[in-house]
């Protein structure tokens, strides 16, 4: 068995053995069943005091990695333990997991140790990204944008107004990304040498005028509903379908935020609405949902993603 122990580390000689030996455990460097040196022997071989190596044992005893047979000695259990049921335990465990799958598989590869350590300790350095981050100062176009990029990525994503956009707390380990309209001000926001992703959108109106040339004029008298808590967009649909033609007294103007705002859109022939509210309308209205974010920019993201996880975006 194969240990390195850091004296000057925070972390415990004791810590260290106990995390060592999983790992070892993991990697399959330490079979079940296999004898491990004794606490005597093992304190003699890395210049440590005895108690450290037995009470390092005792607790990989007490977690289900080792068994201790009496006159014979200490030994790796046949069966790994199962997952505790604490969820920070539970992380710890699956982390650990992952790392000794690493550990033995850059040894297969022939790669020393101190190679894994040192590129460990790049990567670690790096802290590549691990959110995405949504810079709008409109909180309801803010939560559209954030359910559409949420259908198709894998990565959290949060979001935030543009004044809060420079502090650590939510730009470290995030990737900004913005509308076209706020780009230039929230390049002014950000730190000097910072990403900034733009997303592409559709135009709402340009879209809104398509569909409606199909749907109109036959259905010219009918009730039309608009919904979204986004105010511009209930601006620009209501524009739209009067410049289209309906008479204003046809529309349905809804506020999911307010109470009462799905009354009347059963009996609509349909609702102009974005991505998020149409999850909301009644179950006998009929959505005309329109998507914000063009398709190339998601499928930009996605490629993004892909980088950052190491996976193949064709796969």
């Amino acid at each position: 068995m194969r240990l390195w122990l850091n004296r000057t580390s925070e972390v415990s000689l004791r810590e260290q053995l106990i995390t060592q030996v999983v790992l070892a455990i993991l990697c399959k460097e330490l079979l079940p069943g296999q004898r491990l040196p004794s606490t005597r022997d093992l304190a003699r071989r890395f210049t440590i005091h005895a108690n450290t190596a037995s009470a390092a044992y005792r607790e990989l005893e007490h977690q289900g990695w080792l068994e201790f047979r009496h006159g014979s000695g200490v030994y790796v259990r046949a069966s790994q333990p199962a997952a505790p049921l604490s969820p920070q335990i539970a992380a710890e465990f699956t982390v650990d997991r992952l790392i000794g799958e690493l550990v033995a598989r850059v040894r297969k590869q022939g790669a020393n140790e101190t190679l894994l350590r040192s590129r460990l300790r790049r990567w670690l350095a790096l802290e590549p990204p691990s959110r995405w981050l949504v810079i709008e100062p409109d909180p309801e176009l803010r939560r559209i944008v954030i359910h559409e990029m949420a259908q198709a990525l894998a990565l959290p994503i949060v979001g935030c107004a543009p004044e809060e956009c420079a502090a650590p707390a939510l730009l470290d380990g995030s990737m900004p990304v913005v509308l076209p309209s706020k780009a230039a001000n929230v390049r002014k926001l950000l730190p000097a040498g910072s990403e900034l992703t733009t997303l592409q959108v559709h135009p709402v109106s340009a879209e809104l005028m398509a569909y409606l040339k199909r749907y109109l004029p036959e259905h010219a008298a009918d009730l039309i509903g608009i919904a979204s808590r986004w105010s511009e967009f209930q601006r620009i649909g209501r524009t739209m379908l009067i410049a289209a033609g309906l008479a204003p007294e046809s529309l349905l103007v809804r506020d999911p935020a307010h109470p009462g705002w799905k009354r009347g859109l059963e009996a609509t022939a349909g609702v102009v609405c974005d991505s998020l509210t149409a999850l909301e309308l009644p179950a006998r209205a009929f959505p005309m949902r329109f998507t914000l974010l063009d398709a190339a920019s998601v499928a930009h993201l996605r490629e993004m993603e892909a980088t950052l996880c190491g996976d193949n975006p064709s796969a």
